[in-house]
């Protein structure tokens, strides 16, 4: 990554793995199982770029309304994905960490999220963020309502509220916002994830299918976002 600037923390909505199925004629669900291997790709790819913080948006709270088979294959891949990753956490020192409603998971996923968690909380590497049953709007509701139970026991007055206050009811409390947001597919929009955090975030949309997404795409990505001015709202 010579002469360029790294992002520190990199968003990615995984967009495509339905329709790269499609256009070769397999089930839906080999797409998401291809856009899992993916995901461990770009994970080992970003730390060898030195980006430090990665998070990427993995079931959002509306693709419940998805087909049941499509969710119950989703749910099985991230319950197979589960129980390797705290051997791969600690085997590349890297810090995971899941965000979203997780008590809208099943027993066995909250619990071995929480394992998770736990085994690789003292990890260096690079911070590996998962995004699931996610909604941004959720997340700010609840954070709402936290934030409400503070005030109401007296643990937080009113007036002491700012946005670093707010910030430290979000599930992403722990993390710096995103420098650069990455959506593949060719869609262009947010769709409800991380919609305070981005405020000031650099856009990158590509219509690469998540399954084809790659080092190269990184790159591209990154070299993008080292031709963007930021600002921050100043001159």
């Amino acid at each position: 990554m010579e002469n360029l600037n790294v992002p520190q923390h990199v968003a990615i909505i995984l967009d495509g793995n339905g329709r790269w199925a499609k256009k070769k004629h397999l089930p839906r669900n080999v797409g998401h199982a291809q856009g899992s291997k993916t995901v461990e790709k770009i994970i080992e790819d970003a730390n060898d770029m030195g980006i430090k913080y990665l998070t990427v948006y993995a079931f959002s709270t509306e693709n419940w309304k998805r087909p049941q088979d499509e969710v119950n294959a989703l749910m099985k891949l991230l319950r197979d994905y589960l129980k390797i990753c705290i051997k791969r956490a600690n085997k590349n020192n890297m810090k995971v960490r899941v965000i979203g409603d997780i008590s809208g998971l099943s027993e066995d996923l909250q619990q071995k999220i929480l394992e998770l968690e736990e085994a690789s909380k003292n990890n260096t590497g690079i911070n590996f963020t998962i995004a699931l049953n996610y909604g941004s709007r959720d997340e700010m509701v609840r954070a709402m309502k936290a934030m409400t139970d503070d005030i109401e026991a007296g643990n937080l007055k009113k007036e002491d509220i700012t946005e670093d206050t707010f910030k430290n009811y979000l599930d992403t409390k722990e993390l710096p916002d995103p420098d650069l947001l990455i959506r593949t597919s060719g869609e262009e929009r947010l769709s409800n994830f991380m919609l305070w955090q981005l405020a000031y975030t650099e856009f990158y949309f590509t219509d690469v299918l998540w399954p084809d997404f790659n080092k190269k795409e990184l790159k591209k990505a990154i070299e993008y976002y080292n031709g963007r001015d930021r600002r921050f709202g100043g001159i």
